[in-house]
């Protein structure tokens, strides 16, 4: 059902109630706020071609355009094109909120769809807070966070952990070794984890964060061999996975023994690294590539086609793709000239989509995606093996690790 410019204009209005009583990120439509105009619809595109991150980042500028080129294809939104307007943040945070305001401030792009890491969210969440446009980010992360500027589609820690954990200690053993990246998302993520392992009678033997970038591992592999925890979690992101995996290859460790289990490795990064070192270890996400339904082999052999028959797809790019058609849809609702940026993040609570790792939709309360855990194993052939499947999609819960903290539509509540 389309929006109508009346419940629209009783919207702005109640926005701009919750705006004077001092709620923080509340649009107020003003003259200079995006929109579409000239027959366009344009959007930015914003993440890292170059730098540590690019690894990853690539393929998610990739599956971003792929999107973008299907709905133009089709017609395009309301017989618009999308124009997007492609930067390269260069796999720095600082870079990252330079380009942001670029796109917001002087190209007008009515939302943006972009970053991996949540430094680089962190560092381009005031442009569009005080910009009021949009963000789109689709990234599994922390939580911990609740912006109605940013639209999450990537999975929160209790719908990559809440399974994965249990069936960790269950398998394998009680003694886990926390090694991470050293920024916001490893440090909550393992936060998480640790409530985890207290409530299900794990313990962590060690905690350790590297520099983003880190390539060198050897005196982690030795503490890897002195403490033999049962599993190796790690948050680890970018080119430090490949380097991470060699190393523990080259070293003779047995995943059967001590697997590395992961939030963060994809199909990817195991392309980067080879079959060999990722064979035998787990990742916890809700889309891999080999899962079996029509949306996906048509998302997989649409990308092979577009950008090379020895590309890959992965929980991100996945996100990536799914989330620029709940922009389609989400804008499809509107009058031509209500296309701005609260106005779309209105239209898009509630909106369901047959996403290739199933049907998805976005959380009016919290503007996060419901989605569908899955635990699978890497293989030699460098694709995964699906072992556990949730039997029905799960609630995004941002605040999961926080008890008496809830993200709502009047923003964060602090319950006693």
């Amino acid at each position: 059902m389309k929006l109508t410019r009346r419940q629209l204009l009783r919207n702005s209005a109640a926005f701009g109630a919750f705006a004077s009583a001092g709620f923080p990120h509340i649009w107020i439509k003003n003259a200079d706020l995006a929109s579409a105009a000239a027959g366009e619809i344009k959007v930015g595109v914003l993440f890292s071609l170059t730098g540590t991150t690019a690894i990853i980042e690539e393929s998610l500028n990739k599956a971003t355009l792929l999107a973008i080129e299907e709905i133009n294809a089709a017609g395009g939104i309301k017989g618009m094109k999308i124009v997007p307007v492609v930067e390269d943040p260069a796999s720095d945070p600082a870079t990252f909120a330079d380009k942001a305001r670029k796109l917001v401030v002087g190209d007008k792009c009515v939302s943006v769809f972009g970053s991996y890491t949540s430094a680089s969210r962190k560092a381009v969440l005031p442009v569009f807070e005080r910009q009021h446009n949009l963000y789109w980010y689709p990234t599994l992360y922390e939580g911990r966070e609740c912006s109605k500027n940013v639209i999450y589609t990537g999975a929160v820690p209790n719908q990559q952990q809440d399974e994965f954990i249990p069936w960790l200690i269950n398998k394998f053993g009680k003694k886990f070794y926390l090694i991470g990246s050293n920024y916001i998302y490893p440090k909550e993520e393992n936060n998480y984890c640790k409530k985890l392992l207290q409530k299900h009678g794990g313990e962590v033997v060690a905690e350790e964060y590297v520099p983003l970038g880190h390539s060198e591992f050897s005196s982690v592999i030795n503490k890897f061999k002195s403490t033999q925890p049962n599993v190796i979690f790690s948050t680890v992101v970018g080119d430090s996975v490949v380097a991470l995996h060699r190393q523990y290859h080259a070293a003779g460790l047995d995943p059967e023994k001590m697997p590395m289990a992961s939030l963060t490795t994809s199909e990817n990064e195991i392309a980067a690294m080879g079959g060999e070192a990722a064979a035998g270890h787990f990742t916890s996400a809700p889309y891999f590539m080999v899962f079996q339904s029509p949306e996906n082999e048509k998302f997989v052999a649409a990308y092979k086609k577009r950008w090379g028959a020895d590309k890959v797809t992965h929980f991100v790019s996945e996100a990536c793709y799914f989330q620029v058609h709940l922009f389609r849809q989400a804008v499809e609702k509107l009058a031509v000239s209500d296309i701005t940026p609260p106005n779309i993040r209105d239209a898009v609570k509630g909106q369901e989509t047959l996403a290739p790792q199933g049907k998805v939709r976005i959380e009016p309360e919290n503007l996060h995606t419901w989605l569908w855990p899955k635990i699978a194993q890497a293989q030699s052939d460098g694709q995964f093996k699906i072992l556990v499947q949730a039997k029905d999609w799960l609630k995004p819960l941002p605040y999961a690790a926080y008890p008496g903290q809830v993200c709502g539509e009047k923003g964060l509540v602090v319950q006693n």
